[in-house]
């Protein structure tokens, strides 16, 4: 029987040292105030977690309810992430007690069943940042989210079944700056539905089914994103208030002609690439429009016209930097469209059906883009294009072009693909070729596929290229004095694809040389290096090279990185210096695998990789000749030393027996 004294001790010490079950280890991890629980097939929120947290990351779980018993209300947490989980219940009113919460990502979770029960999720008093894209939430289904966030400045709703925005959706969320509602199925926005916004600034709304914007009046607005809709139409009001609109990106959508913009624009980004553009008007004649109207296009608000815009024939740009038309229906452009765009630094009218395109101005302009149309003629004035550095020209029906020795800050031109030749210099481009001599700030110049037969001598004198692509051209001419005047500048040449059978240049002459293309040629032998070499780079596929000059491979040796060899009948016994550099580990031979020899074995050819080249396969036929007549010179060498040797000794020995008698 226990005495009452140890009754009592064992009392006092149950009360002072309680037994407590050991805590199991959370299996987070914890950085001073932040900690990560992703990725760890949650089904339950750990309970261990530390009691001051200022980033919690439980992403990537499989939590499906979030309650005051799965989430502890946290005053400390300032960035929670559950995006990518399962969650379809949170208990309304969760978040209130997190008074410095500024960010909540509950993205990729299943909240459409949440918002399927009409219940208001609680106010978000602190939250700045709000992420609910791919929920599945339909119309109307945000604005439980949404009703009672007064801080909330950047919104993504993008990824969603959404179909409508209407008046109301936002009015518990007037500190918007910043809304995504990329890829829904968008068909109408309500008026007024962004109006209250004042402080909104970036609207995306890219990837949805809208067919009209009319009276377009956010002026507050900087970045609007219509891209890869169905517009056929867009319209600002008319009215003379200044817009901060900067970027309007309006590409791969269904209009016809350039849109009405605002009066007062800042505009400096505008992309209407990839539509059906016919004409940089902002409306055609009446019974186009008509027969637009009738042609089934959805208007946002059909009672309202599409207006003629009459007096906005040319629209005022003046600030305006980019500019892409690119991927559209335009036979013509007026000088005067360009007028006002005095800020313009690049300009892209690229895959249209322009056939004479015409510059007055435009002297801050430092990229244009005029390829893949039906151009024949390219002109610009004696003082345009004072600032251009890269003009695109290819994929036209060019013969001729004149003027590039007037463009003052010229340093890419991109001929590919007309057809053109190039002018002998100092002469004219009256016989219908193009000068390409005496333009010091010329350094890339490229002219493939134009159907050029030769390449006068000094072609480029005075030009001082890094960059030259002369490919694609079958049967040219490449003479030891065509590219006269690059040997101090050149760095990278394309010669593939011209069925050259022999090439008469001295490469050893270009000292920056790094990156030789010789592919689809139908060279023999190459012996183009006739002392040091600079080159990192060679490209030697598809010729028919047997040998590889002993000289040229010696000359490569030591600063050659790259080569490639394939679809060549290179002999296996006649390349010793090749086979030699190959197996040099710093060489990268990208094509190794399909590098092949050929050698004799039985008066038969067998093909073999030059990988796997041995001394033995050289023993046979013409290997075997090849040895033999070592064999043969050795024994001769030897024979003669011998005859000699035996002649000196038997003339000493008949000197000493003379020297006796005397």
């Amino acid at each position: 029987m226990m005495g009452p004294r140890l009754w009592i001790l064992m009392l006092v010490v149950q009360q002072v040292s309680p037994y407590r079950r050991p805590a199991e280890a959370s299996p987070c991890r914890v950085l001073q105030e932040d900690v990560d629980c992703s990725r760890l097939n949650l089904r339950r929120i750990p309970p261990q977690l530390p009691a001051t947290i200022h980033r919690l990351d439980l992403s990537q779980n499989l939590l499906q309810n979030l309650t005051g018993r799965e989430l502890p209300p946290s005053s400390s947490v300032r960035h929670l992430d559950l995006h990518g989980n399962k969650i379809q219940f949170i208990q309304p009113g969760l978040f209130q007690d997190m008074s410095r919460l500024e960010e909540l990502d509950l993205s990729g979770n299943s909240l459409y069943i949440y918002a399927a029960l009409n219940t208001h999720i609680g106010p978000l008093t602190s939250v700045r940042r709000l992420d609910l894209s791919g929920n599945g939430l339909f119309t109307d289904m945000s604005d439980y989210f949404l009703r009672d966030a007064p801080a909330l400045a950047h919104l993504s709703l993008n990824g969603n079944s959404i179909t409508k925005i209407g008046r109301g959706t936002f009015n518990g969320s007037q500190a918007l700056t910043n809304i995504d509602l990329h890829n829904n199925v968008i068909i109408e926005i309500e008026e007024g539905a962004f109006e209250s916004l004042t402080g909104l600034s970036e609207l995306d709304l890219s990837m949805n089914s809208i067919s009209c914007i009319t009276d377009f009046n956010l002026n507050r607005l900087k970045t609007l994103n219509l891209s890869k809709n169905s517009l056929t139409n867009f319209q600002a009001d008319e009215s003379d208030q200044e817009f901060e609109l900067q970027h309007l990106d309006l590409r791969e959508n269904k209009l016809l002609y350039f849109p009405v913009l605002p009066q007062r624009s800042k505009l400096i980004y505008l992309d209407l690439s990839r539509n059906l553009l016919r004409s940089v008007n902002c409306s055609g004649p009446l019974e186009e429009l008509e027969n637009l109207k009738d042609g089934g296009y959805l208007l946002t608000d059909p009672d309202k016209p599409l207006s003629l815009c009459a007096n906005k024939r040319h629209q005022d740009l003046p600030s305006l930097l980019y500019l892409d038309l690119s991927y559209n229906q335009l036979k013509a452009i007026p000088s005067a469209f360009f007028r006002s765009m005095t800020a313009l630094e690049s300009l892209n009218i690229s895959n249209n059906c322009l056939e004479s395109f015409g510059v007055d101005g435009l002297n801050s302009l430092k990229t244009l883009d005029i390829s893949s149309n039906n151009l024949q003629n390219f002109s610009f004035g004696l003082d345009a294009l004072a600032a251009l550095k890269v003009l695109h020209l290819e994929g036209n029906a060019l013969q001729t072009l004149d003027g590039f020795s007037r463009l003052p800050s010229i340093q890419s031109l991109h001929l590919q693909q007309n057809q053109l030749s190039v002018c002998p210099p100092l002469e004219g481009p009256s016989g219908g070729c193009v000068q390409l001599s005496s333009i010091p700030t010329l350094r890339f110049v490229y002219l493939s596929e134009n159907g050029l037969f030769s390449i006068p001598a000094g072609s480029f004198q005075g030009s001082p290229l890094l960059i030259l692509d002369l490919s694609q051209n079958p049967g040219m001419d490449v003479g030891s004095s065509s590219l006269s005047g690059l040997e101090t500048s050149l760095c990278h040449l394309s010669l593939k694809g011209n069925q050259m059978q022999s090439l008469d240049l001295d490469f050893s002459l270009f000292r920056k040389l790094k990156s030789l293309d010789l592919s689809v040629n139908r060279l023999t032998g190459v012996s183009l290096w006739s002392g040091e070499s600079s080159l990192e780079s060679l490209n030697l596929q598809n010729n028919s090279l047997v040998t590889l000059a002993s000289g040229t491979v010696i000359a490569l040796q030591k600063t050659l990185r790259t080569l490639y060899l394939g679809s060549n009948p290179l002999s296996c016994c006649r390349n010793p210096h090749l086979l030699s550099l190959l197996q040099q580990n710093r060489l990268s031979v990208p094509d190794l695998a399909g590098a092949t020899c050929w050698y004799t074995r039985d008066s038969e050819s067998v093909e073999i990789g030059v990988s796997a080249v041995r001394a033995e396969h050289c023993q046979s036929a013409d290997g075997k000749v090849l040895w033999i007549s070592v064999i043969v010179v050795l024994a001769l060498g030897l024979a003669l030393v011998l005859a000699v040797t035996l002649k000196l000794s038997h003339s000493k020995r008949h000197r000493f027996k003379r020297g006796i008698k005397a």
